[in-house]
């Protein structure tokens, strides 16, 4: 599998707690774990540096995080200076664990590198396979009728161990559902650039494909405060999932 230079490139994964910090949809996810009176078994796909898994071990459950680069998985490692996850390298799509979950998530929108059809009944049969009886799998995909080109492009500003740096998102194309762009980072005496492809699935293919798999949707929301999905107003489609 094709990792995009931001996810695999040292000096580009030390920026990531900067820019994808701790946000909404990180309530929302850590929410599911919270009110729970005994531990869980949770997994992470797609956990990045391990903000929520770290975020999970601290409330008691027991996580496993799962990404495909190995240079974002060392991050969390050094993070998890008690050894309290297991971390797995592995793409969704090739998943092997022997044990069952209480809760799966994909966040950040990880859903959306899952580019064919095959992708996603592939991650969905893991899914399916790693799903205690009364477990949830929740992700999010972004709503597709939603105007994303007009907000998509933006530049930060960012500072890393003192040294100032620019972080600019730019949208290449976007057409039959699948967007392209780049990320460029400007340092001081340093340019560099990731390429990108996304895929903004319908509410429509993803459930026909979750009901393919065995799965069903349990409800579909439209944003972190909890809305109901508005295919005209709603940015996400929030999926909560079950056998």
């Amino acid at each position: 599998m094709h990792l995009d230079n931001h996810y695999c490139d040292p000096r580009l994964v030390a920026l990531y707690d900067l820019d994808s910090g701790w946000s909404a949809d990180r309530d929302y996810y850590l929410a599911l774990a919270q009110s729970k009176s005994k531990p869980m078994q949770i997994l992470d796909l797609g956990c990045g540096t391990g903000l929520l898994c770290l975020a999970f071990a601290d409330l008691g459950h027991r996580v496993t995080g799962v990404d495909p680069s190995a240079e974002m998985l060392k991050v969390g490692q050094t993070k998890d200076s008690q050894n309290r996850i297991t971390w797995l390298q592995s793409t969704a799509q090739n998943l092997s664990v022997e044990q069952t979950f209480d809760l799966i998530i994909m966040t950040g929108h990880a859903f959306q590198v899952l580019l064919s059809e095959a992708d996603l009944l592939a991650t969905f049969a893991h899914v399916k396979a790693g799903l205690a009886p009364n477990g949830q799998f929740v992700f999010e995909s972004r709503n597709p009728d939603f105007d994303w080109a007009a907000c998509w492009d933006y530049t930060l500003d960012l500072r890393l161990a003192d040294q100032p740096l620019q972080e600019t998102r730019r949208l290449l194309t976007f057409q039959d559902q699948r967007l392209s762009f780049e990320l460029v980072y400007q340092f001081a005496h340093e340019r560099l650039t990731s390429h990108s492809q996304l895929r903004f699935w319908s509410r429509t293919e993803i459930e026909a494909l979750l009901l393919a798999s065995g799965l069903k949707t349990d409800k579909c929301l439209g944003d972190w405060n909890g809305e109901p999905f508005s295919p005209a107003r709603s940015p996400e489609m929030i999926f909560h999932v079950g056998h």
